[in-house]
């Protein structure tokens, strides 16, 4: 079953396990439509699922930086060495936020949520893990 959003219970939990100053990054794992899937209306000229999230990424731009945050990684996958049979991604992200509270802020974001259209249009599958940087021993 394909993952495309988080949920109010997830995002609860989230805030009561982690303080809201918290530093967090977001790794976001990302299988993309062959062909983007809007909504009947959307006013959005045909494109692959690449090509939407590539819109996504252009309109959240400026609502990530009055937060703070900002792109630390994005790399295409080439393989997956290790996950259950069948599972694939297409691409790894890493958003870096200041603070949980910033991440929070973003999704409250009027541009923000009206850009997500264009993300749930080119995922066929997604994961979003909320991380903290740890020192390696």
């Amino acid at each position: 079953m394909p993952s495309l959003d988080t949920s109010a219970s997830n995002l609860k939990t989230l805030s009561e396990k982690v303080p809201g100053d918290t530093p967090i990054q977001m790794l976001n794992l990302l299988r993309f439509n062959a062909h983007a899937e809007y909504p009947s209306g959307t006013d959005a000229h045909p494109c692959s699922g690449r090509e939407a999230y590539a819109r996504y990424l252009r309109a959240v731009s400026d609502s990530m930086a009055a937060v703070g945050a900002h792109i630390r990684l994005q790399s295409r996958v080439l393989h997956t060495l290790i996950a259950p049979q069948g599972e694939q991604w297409d691409q790894v992200l890493v958003f870096e936020f200041p603070s949980l509270s910033a991440f929070f802020s973003l999704l409250e974001d009027e541009h923000y949520r009206a850009a997500a259209v264009h993300r749930t249009a080119a995922l066929m599958d997604s994961r979003l893990v909320c991380t903290s940087e740890a020192p390696l021993h």
